[in-house]
């Protein structure tokens, strides 16, 4: 028995799963603060099953918590940055480019010392211990207690960032310390960014983690739990402490990989409809297509994994800008109505007309135009026909233009639609060969974080004239499937699902950067 809970900005979902069989959901507010929604689902599935709270096994839990904090500027630390690249890393200083409000939330103080290293390994400038070992102390005399250690290529090479904690921890014991090397890939910039966006969030981090281990215990379930990271993929508890950026963008990770659990497929476009937004990923060989580009989150560029996923405004609780004298209206103008981007979230059961509210959304157009029936349909205005196909019909288009924007070639592709918000696509796109809405797609994000497996992801850059291409593919490959493992994968269920190869052709040697993502099964399920 293992339970998945997703926490989205509207709704928070749990499932009881007993192996791949749904046992029991349920779909519950979410609330300020996340840990009494999440009660309230848990005790609902527990309820409804009948189970007795001891037989839980495992709990997988996945929140948009830390992603909202800090695009809100919220709760964020104070961060001390030292970077290891001098003298030829210092033209553009940490957290450069950052929105202001943003920087002035999180920028603490600033060291850029000698280190660091060639895409090869090679030293830019020898490790200066003594320097590290003041800035500590400084940092310590400003009780900076969030850090952020960047190097020059430490995907490469990682030892002049660990040399740097190790001094810090002397220095500052009950300093919070993020390595870059940990979070980023190559790219100095962005990969600093990702580490002090990290570092920013580490005390709300500690806060939230402790909250769901609360209300676990509150309800008398002992089992461990893991929170889902954003490449559909478990962590820890304690990593989540440690990495909390790496659950940024896992609540449309979970729908993508609840999606292809509940209708089979391996390759589809997948668009998880919320209250909120309409996220459109890629379901490519079972797991969410990766973004090749720099991740911009709040305004900030970073380069750590994120999938490929193209939010829209139009979910339930999205706001439909229509004057109450045109509800009756013979006909619309473009120009006469808006949709969002705007919604009133985790307030569509106080706010939207179904439930009493004053303010129209698209679940009031949906249930006037019988897709849907939930809350009370007199409540809602009379809305005449051409006034609710006009507003569904921009609605579908917004949908179409977002798979448009996600193909790679031309032909129709299917779609499978999941999400608290599946009723506003009832028929089927332009671009979409097929449409399928599953079984049980309301909680198909919660489906996802209850069957999510450990993963291990590395990114090297590689001579192939050292030893030969395959050589050192089959190394990547190793230490992948050991990073997996080392995650807490079982040794047998570890397969290679991703691989790919980029050739630096600025770089002598035949120097190739390869990145390779093992998965498996936890190893004790």
């Amino acid at each position: 028995m293992r339970i998945g809970i997703d926490v989205g900005g509207t709704n928070t979902d749990a499932v009881l799963m007993d192996g791949r069989r749904l046992v029991a959901w349920a779909k519950r507010p979410t609330t300020r603060p996340v840990e009494t929604g999440i009660m309230a689902a848990l005790s609902a599935v527990i309820a409804d099953s009948g189970i007795a709270s001891t037989d839980v096994r495992i709990v997988m839990i996945g929140t948009t918590h830390f992603t909202n904090a800090f695009v809100e500027a919220r709760g964020l630390l104070h961060v001390g940055v030292i970077r290891l690249a001098s003298p030829s890393g210092e033209a553009l200083p940490p957290m450069i480019g950052w929105p202001g409000p943003l920087r002035e939330a999180v920028e603490g103080r600033t060291f850029m010392l000698p280190g660091g290293y060639e895409f090869d390994g090679r030293e830019i400038a020898p490790f200066d211990g003594a320097r590290v070992r003041e800035a500590a102390r400084q940092l310590r005399r400003q009780d900076l207690r969030a850090i952020a250690i960047s190097s020059a290529f430490a995907p490469v090479n990682s030892g002049m960032e660990e040399r740097a904690a190790a001094i810090v921890r002397e220095e500052f014991p009950t300093a919070s310390i993020t390595l870059s090397s940990s979070i980023g890939r190559v790219g100095l910039l962005e990969r600093e960014n990702a580490a002090i966006m990290n570092a920013s969030l580490a005390s709300l981090a500690s806060e939230v983690v402790v909250s769901f281990r609360e209300a676990l215990q509150r309800l008398g379930i002992k089992a461990p739990f893991f929170v889902t990271q954003n490449d559909g993929t478990l962590m820890s508890a304690d990593c989540a402490e440690r990495l909390p950026i790496l659950t940024f963008g896992s609540g449309p990770t979970n729908s993508i990989r609840g999606a292809a659990f509940l209708t089979g497929r391996r390759d589809a476009i997948v668009i998880d409809i919320g209250g909120t937004t309409s996220d459109i990923g890629v379901l490519a060989k079972g797991f969410p297509r990766e973004s090749s580009l720099s991740a911009d989150i709040g305004g900030v560029r970073t380069n750590f994994r994120m999938p490929d996923v193209l939010a829209i405004g139009l979910g339930g609780g999205t706001r439909v800008h229509l004057p109450s004298r045109l509800f009756d209206a013979a006909g619309l103008s473009d120009c006469d109505f808006a949709i969002g981007p705007d919604s009133v979230g985790l307030r569509l059961p106080q706010d939207a007309y179904l439930f009493g509210g004053e303010t129209l959304t698209m679940s009031d157009v949906a249930v006037a135009a019988g897709f849907a029936d939930f809350g009370d349909r007199q409540r809602v205005p009379s809305l005449s026909q051409p006034v609710r196909d006009a507003i569904l019909a921009r609605a579908r288009l917004m949908i179409e233009s977002g798979i448009d924007r996600m193909k790679t070639a031309s032909g129709d592709v299917p779609v499978v639609v999941v999400g608290g918000g599946a009723f506003l696509l009832q028929e089927t796109p332009r671009g979409a060969s097929t449409l399928e809405r599953p079984e049980h797609a309301s909680v198909a994000n919660a489906i996802g974080a209850a069957i999510a497996q450990v993963g291990g992801e590395v990114d090297r850059v590689c001579s192939y004239a050292a030893g030969g291409r395959e050589t050192a593919l089959a190394e990547v490959r190793a230490e992948a499937v050991r990073v997996a493992a080392a995650a807490g994968a079982a040794p047998a269920t570890i397969e290679i699902i991703d691989m790919d190869e980029v050739a630096l052709n600025y770089l002598p040697g035949e120097t190739v950067r390869v990145r390779a993502r093992a998965v498996g099964n936890l190893e004790f399920i």
